[in-house]
Parts: structure tokens; C-alpha cells; sequence
């Protein structure tokens, strides 16, 4: 019996010196951190009546199998009613998530993704049993972000918003949120990565965790050991365990002050098409190494126009930041209001010149006009969608005149996909004769369809290569 309780009492002393053995090895303790900030995390459910085809059966038919990206809510689909239903007939839609208060009268952040469409969005907090009902103040779907609001009798806990550019891979990080419905979860691990594009969006800058985060925890804080919020999680690789992604809250600041006004976000913009500079075309362009932005094309009377940018320009810098790709300069420019300026310093003719532009808004309607047309119905052979190449498309292709045709689009199912064409390609010849138009190319093709293929001549990002494409059924 004495022997017994000896070791029910080391057992006991061990459990309590756990928090003092782990600071002794250097490795942190959590308790304080989380009892503090999970006072302030919100845990968010959604309904709203859909007519459309379930969740679940929409992303099977949308997205590939195995693809590693996929929206937190993908995995969510057990939440959202019964999947036997069709289209047109109404039903339920039920998601979760995360979020975290930012003002003491009820104001919240979390992902546009969470309360998107949603009729009826609602809060609860750790230790309360009460449910708050929250409206919608502003939402941008391009950084994926929204700011919700609630009305409370009572003051509640605020997380401030740090300096993730500050945070350092290998540092700390804690994770709360309502994965798969299980409210105040708690998870710890550490800043993988910075700078992550994932293919989520225009602004792509996420900072990658090991911490483990899952469908649920979307909008919830990523906080770093002072107890800021240096994240919004927001996205998972779905194929892999403990890869997460979180919105930088450098980068949110800006947007979330728009949205809590409840105003629209408002971007700058230059109207111009850009491109990543590669090693050939740095070495092309007399610079010491593939950095910047290439200006592949500046549209007419655009903000950019105006001031000078040329196409073939590289961006090397914006109001003296150092910009290291096309994202980059995405970022910076977007990151600034219309109206302000914005000192660009580029590469031109092998030396640095500087233009300071006055930023238009970035929009719908601007975006638009940089768009290239599509081409008619005649303009598709083989699969693939063409245009003559233009003099001003000459120049950004490679090309030393305006010559041949540009494939703008590629049936996947087509032969010449099959064979390794793709959009931006450009076709200088077909059966060693040269083709400027589609309608040359379909001559070409109808003289020669009893050999059964054409071997076309692309010139792909400065280089010369055939492709051979059979004429079955021609």
C-alpha cells in the first residue's frame, strides 16, 4: 500500500513539473497563452438554402483528384445536409469555422470562404453558452477575408494583430480554431515557410505551419508567443498532414481597416501584363541575374501608359522596395490606393531608368480591358484556340516581327495537348510552310491530310521546336 501510493505520488509530481522539465529543455509551454487568447477566438456556424448541387458533388466534378489544394470546406461536406439531392431542389448548406475578435463591441475577423452566401451566420465563444447572431460589415474575395459583427452586453477579449514580417521560420506559432466542429482547439508548432503561392489567388503570400490545422479551423488565429495574431489560417494541403497556410497579417492589416468600415477594398493598379524573368532572358536583357518584373504588355492609356512604361521593361523596384518577381510587384502595387504614386524603377536598354506613375483602381472593368480577346469559333483548329500575333505581342514573344499564331487556348482533350502544345506557344509554320492566320494553317492541313500529320514549327519562350500532330478524321 505504501509502495503503491509512492508511486501514485511521483506520478503526480511528474505531471506537475511537465510545464517546468519542458521550459528547463528549452521548449515552450503553452497553458497561459492559451487560456489567454482563446477567450477572443470565435467559433462561426453557416446555413443558407442552395438550389445548386450539393458541395460534395460540386467539387468532385470541379476539382482533380489529387490535387493538393482544396478549400478547408471540401473536407466539410458531412456538415452540409444530404448529399443525395439534385439540382434545383432546395436544401440546407451547413459549414463551420473560425474567427477572432478585433474590437471590444463585437467586431470579428475570419475567411470570405466561411460566410460567403450564408443566410444566417452565428457565434459562440469559449465559457459562454449563449449564441450571437452576425451580420456581415465587408468581405474581399480576392485575399479571401472577411469582417463580421455581432452585438454583445459585454465587453470582449480583443487579439491585436502583429508583425508577421517580423516572425522567422522555426519560430513558435499557436493555432486555435473549430476543426470538424470540436470548438477551442488548440495546436502548436512552428513557422515553416514564408512567402508560399499556392494557386489560391492574385495575392498569394502565405506563411506555411506545421501546426496542425483543419477544415474548421479556416479564419482562425495564427498567434505568435507575445499572443498576437501573426496569421489567419486559411487553406490546407489536403493530400499531405500538417501543412497549412495562413494569410499574413502584415498583409491584412490594410485590408481588414477597409473592410470594418465597410467599404469596398480598393487596389491599385498599372494596366500592364507581366511575366517572371527567367535565366535566358536575363542573360537576354544584359541583368546580372533573373529577378524583377518583365512588362509583357502596357495597355493604351493605362496608368502605366501614361508614364512612360514601355513594354520589355523590367520592374526592379517600387517606391524603392525591391521587387523579385511578377508576385511581387502584384503585391506592392496592389498594396497601394488609387490616385497614389508609385516610383518605379526599371530596366531598360541595359541601364535603370525611373517612371513614377499615378495608380489607377484595380477592378472588373480595368482588369478587363488587359484581357486578350478570344478568338472567334473559326480560329479553333485541332483543338486549339488561335490569333494572328500582333506587333506589339511580337516583342514580349520573342519574335523579331509580328508573325504566326498565337495559341491562346488548348482543348485538353485534343491531340495537340496530348503532344505537348501549350497557351502562349506561338506556330510559325505548318509543313515548312509559314501560316499567319488560321485559315492558312486549315489549307495546309487539307493539302497535306493524306500523309495523316502536320508538323508544325513553335516557337516556345525563344525557342525553336516541332510538334507533330496526327489528322485522324480530317
Amino acid at each position: 500500500m505504501i509502495r503503491q501510493c509512492s508511486k501514485l505520488t511521483l506520478a503526480l509530481v511528474l505531471v506537475l513539473a511537465m510545464p517546468i522539465l519542458a521550459q528547463a529543455n528549452g521548449l515552450p509551454v503553452f497553458t497561459e497563452l492559451a487560456a489567454r487568447a482563446g477567450k477572443s477566438v470565435a467559433f462561426i456556424s453557416t446555413e443558407k438554402t442552395s438550389t445548386a448541387a450539393p458541395r460534395g458533388q460540386q467539387f468532385r466534378g470541379q476539382i482533380p483528384e489529387g490535387h493538393p489544394f482544396r478549400d478547408f470546406f471540401e473536407r466539410f461536406d458531412q456538415f452540409f445536409g444530404p448529399q443525395g439531392q439534385g439540382q434545383g431542389q432546395p436544401h440546407k448548406q451547413r459549414g463551420q469555422g473560425s474567427g477572432f475578435v478585433i474590437t471590444a463591441d463585437g467586431l470579428i475577423v475570419t475567411n470570405n470562404h466561411v460566410i460567403d452566401g450564408a443566410d444566417k451566420i452565428t457565434v459562440k465563444f469559449q465559457d459562454d453558452k449563449k449564441e450571437y447572431v452576425a451580420k456581415v460589415i465587408g468581405n474581399d474575395k480576392e485575399t479571401d477575408l472577411a469582417v463580421i459583427k455581432i452585438d454583445v452586453d459585454r465587453r470582449l477579449p480583443v487579439l491585436a494583430l502583429g508583425d508577421s514580417n517580423a516572425i522567422q521560420v522555426g519560430e513558435w506559432v499557436l493555432a486555435i480554431g473549430n476543426p470538424y466542429g470540436l470548438d477551442n482547439t488548440v495546436t502548436a508548432g512552428i513557422i515553416s515557410a514564408k512567402h508560399r503561392i499556392i494557386g489560391a489567388g492574385p495575392f498569394d503570400n502565405f506563411l506555411q505551419t506545421d501546426a496542425s490545422i483543419n477544415p474548421g479551423n479556416s479564419g482562425g488565429p495564427l498567434l505568435n508567443m507575445q499572443g498576437e495574431v501573426i496569421g489567419i489560417n486559411t487553406a490546407i494541403n489536403a493530400a499531405a498532414e500538417n501543412i497549412g497556410f495562413a494569410i499574413p497579417s502584415s498583409q491584412a492589416k490594410k485590408i481588414i481597416a477597409q473592410l470594418r468600415e465597410g467599404k469596398t477594398v480598393k487596389r491599385g493598379w498599372l494596366g500592364v501584363t507581366i511575366q517572371p524573368v527567367s535565366e535566358t532572358q536575363a542573360k537576354a536583357l544584359g541583368l546580372d541575374e533573373a529577378t524583377g518584373a518583365l512588362i509583357a504588355s502596357v495597355g493604351k492609356g493605362q496608368p502605366a501608359d501614361k508614364a512612360g512604361v514601355k513594354q520589355g521593361d523590367v520592374v526592379l523596384e517600387v517606391n524603392g522596395l525591391t521587387v523579385a518577381d511578377n508576385n511581387e510587384l502584384l503585391r506592392a502595387i496592389a498594396g497601394l490606393l488609387p490616385g497614389e504614386k508609385a516610383k518605379l524603377t526599371l530596366w531598360r536598354n541595359g541601364k535603370t531608368v525611373t517612371r513614377t506613375v499615378t495608380l489607377g483602381q484595380r477592378g472588373e472593368d480595368t482588369m478587363a480591358t488587359m484581357r486578350p480577346e478570344k478568338p472567334q469559333k473559326s480560329d479553333a483548329v485541332l483543338g486549339m484556340s488561335l490569333k494572328p500575333v500582333n506587333e506589339k505581342e511580337a516583342s514580349a514573344l520573342g519574335l523579331d516581327k509580328a508573325q504566326g499564331l498565337l495559341v491562346v487556348d488548348v482543348d485538353p482533350t485534343a491531340a495537340a495537348a496530348d503532344e505537348g502544345v501549350r497557351q502562349g506557344d506561338v506556330i510559325l509554320q505548318a509543313n515548312q510552310a509559314d501560316v499567319n492566320s488560321a485559315d492558312e494553317l486549315e489549307k495546309v492541313i487539307q493539302r497535306d491530310k493524306k500523309r495523316g500529320a502536320v508538323m508544325l514549327l513553335i516557337k516556345r519562350q525563344g525557342q525553336n521546336l516541332f510538334v507533330a500532330l496526327p489528322l485522324d478524321g480530317k
